[in-house]
């Protein structure tokens, strides 16, 4: 098995969760971000035909092909084939990008009709998160502790209202991970956050990671 670096567990949570509903064998799948490649072995071996797309080829273990593209170009659908994939994966990939509605605007134009787009990016409006900025005035796994490539915090609110109708595409279904907890806090501490998050009406208030499926709008 291909490592990752991502939160332990969302790689599997997002293709039991959610690729199982979506995916039907022969699609055509493309990558985003795809590091080592263990998110896009898992797509093949869910029947896909995967291509993996990076900076580099750095690092990359998976047998798929691979294409080292920019995802900071204001127009790499048109490189990678606008309109032409069944299925658009970016785990953890949309915080390291410079612009994230050209990035969503990007993603939107890889999908064929009636295809979908699966993201994931760290909640920064979840309860551990908002302590952290209340109490330091940094942004939870964007300071300077955490990757250093992370440089574009997603707010749930920002996300919905405004990136993603600017960049042309809709959200068709959210999970958080994990759900109703906190992985990344220490469990003597998550026990108390998950308390206090029952008292807020937030939609967003647990969980480490927002998984997002998106759609081109009409």
């Amino acid at each position: 098995m291909i490592d990752t670096t991502t939160n332990t567990g969302l790689h599997a949570f997002v293709a039991e969760r959610v690729l199982s509903r979506y995916i039907r064998g022969g699609m055509r799948a493309v990558d985003l971000g795809a590091g080592p490649g263990a998110m896009a072995m898992r797509i093949r071996s869910m029947g896909c035909e995967v291509l993996a797309v990076d900076r580099d080829a750095e690092g990359f273990r998976a047998d798929v092909p691979h294409i080292a593209l920019d995802l900071d170009g204001a127009d790499f659908a048109t490189r990678l084939g606008a309109s032409s994939f069944d299925l658009v994966t970016a785990i953890e990939v949309i915080e390291h990008v410079e612009s994230p509605i050209g990035f969503l605007r990007n993603v939107g134009r890889l999908l064929a009709p009636g295809a979908v787009a699966v993201l994931t990016t760290p909640n920064v409006d979840s309860l551990a998160a908002r302590i952290k900025f209340f109490t330091t005035g940094k942004v939870r796994t964007m300071d300077e502790r955490s990757e250093p490539t992370h440089i574009s915090p997603i707010f749930w609110d920002l996300l919905r209202r405004q990136l993603l109708p600017r960049a042309g595409v809709k959200l068709r279904e959210h999970f958080l991970f994990p759900q109703n907890g906190y992985q990344l806090t220490r469990k003597s501490i998550a026990g108390a956050l998950r308390f206090v998050a029952t008292l807020s009406s937030s939609q967003v208030i647990t969980g480490d990671n927002h998984v997002l499926v998106v759609e081109r709008l009409p």
